[in-house]
């Protein structure tokens, strides 16, 4: 009779871990680079539960956080080589490949996540920016706030205090533009800088006050200049045959997870992040150096060269590299919230 017993539970409960396991018609595995627990990890939960209510429970993703499943500059290719079905990445990650997408990224166009996601989201949405992205399905795109520099001994006022030190750099532009001021520049993922600063690798960093604080900078760096050197364009995207290969219905649940709304719920959690970064600079007592009209003025000249470099270099590739600069600035007008 015991034993009996015993098999009609183990019975059930196979049948009830079988009938959890077959619930979800598709599971979605998604890479990024975030640590888990972090606010950006947390943001692209809120999508992930989103989509598996919308769809009645259908589509389950899981997450895989802090490069776990593919390093964070190997995403985008893990998403076309379907080791991730689903990525969100930093276009910069992967040098040369989004070009007209890292327009954005330029020196002085964003001020916060909110108002250069809404400019980027609709630089796609308009067609600007589709042959970047021909080998995977985007469902939406945002940056993240202005970058800035972060140090750990040396204070960095004017141009000229960089030479000599060792800086990572997010993107290439920005390391032609330390480099051209007399610094040695460092490329490496944000999850590699925290080790590189604790060892002394680098004597600071360019980075959003979002990313001090997720990848623990703060706690490193003592002196904090606000430049709005770049910003980072981020995207979500997903395997083109995975969706294709998607019930008619499922696909409609993804495509409103897709476009605006979700660019900007991105944006709320990086724009919260700079916030609260720049908060928990101040109460360290690190020294913040703001961007006034005199900072700005001494840092122009070497900014605008940085534009003007890029702008052409993709010019004579023969991409619209001033057309969609050009569309920037009159998207800037429809994405910046009128004051008063």
């Amino acid at each position: 009779m015991k034993l009996k017993h015993w098999a009609g539970i183990a019975s059930a409960t196979a049948m009830i871990a079988s009938f959890s396991v077959q619930a979800a018609d598709v599971t979605l595995r998604f890479a990024h680079p975030w640590p888990a627990g972090s606010a950006i990890h947390n943001g692209l939960e809120e999508w992930s539960q989103s989509l598996n209510q919308a769809s009645d429970g259908r589509i389950e993703v899981q997450l895989f956080p802090s490069q776990t499943l593919a390093k964070a500059a190997k995403s985008y290719d893990a998403v076309i080589g379907r080791i991730a079905d689903v990525t969100a990445t930093v276009q910069g990650y992967t040098a040369n490949r989004f070009p007209l997408t890292q327009v954005i990224e330029l020196p002085g166009i964003v001020e916060t996540s909110a108002q250069g996601s809404c400019i980027l989201q609709k630089l796609y949405d308009q067609g600007a920016l589709a042959d970047e992205y021909s080998d995977t399905h985007v469902l939406f795109v945002y940056t993240n706030g202005p970058g800035h520099l972060h140090t750990r001994k040396q204070e960095v006022k004017k141009p000229e205090d960089l030479a000599g030190m060792r800086i990572r750099r997010p993107t290439t532009l920005i390391g032609e533009l330390f480099e051209e001021l007399g610094a040695q520049s460092a490329g490496m993922p944000a999850p590699e800088i925290y080790q590189s600063l604790q060892r002394n690798v680098i004597d600071g960093v360019a980075i959003s006050w979002d990313g001090a604080k997720v990848f623990r900078l703060n706690e490193l760096t003592r002196h904090h200049t606000e430049l709005n050197l770049y910003s980072l364009s981020f995207v979500v995207t997903m395997n083109k045959d995975v969706y294709s290969q998607l019930p008619v219905d499922l696909k409609t649940v993804v495509d409103t997870h897709s476009g605006e709304k979700w660019s900007q719920h991105m944006a709320a959690v990086f724009d919260d992040l700079d916030k609260q970064s720049r908060s928990e600079a101040q109460a360290k007592g690190s020294k913040i150096v703001e961007l006034t009209d005199e900072l700005r003025s001494a840092w122009q000249p070497a900014l605008q060269r940085v534009t003007e470099k890029y702008l052409d270099a993709l010019e004579s590739q023969g991409l619209p590299a001033r057309k969609v600069y050009q569309h920037v600035q009159i998207l800037n007008e429809q994405c910046t919230p009128i004051e008063g």
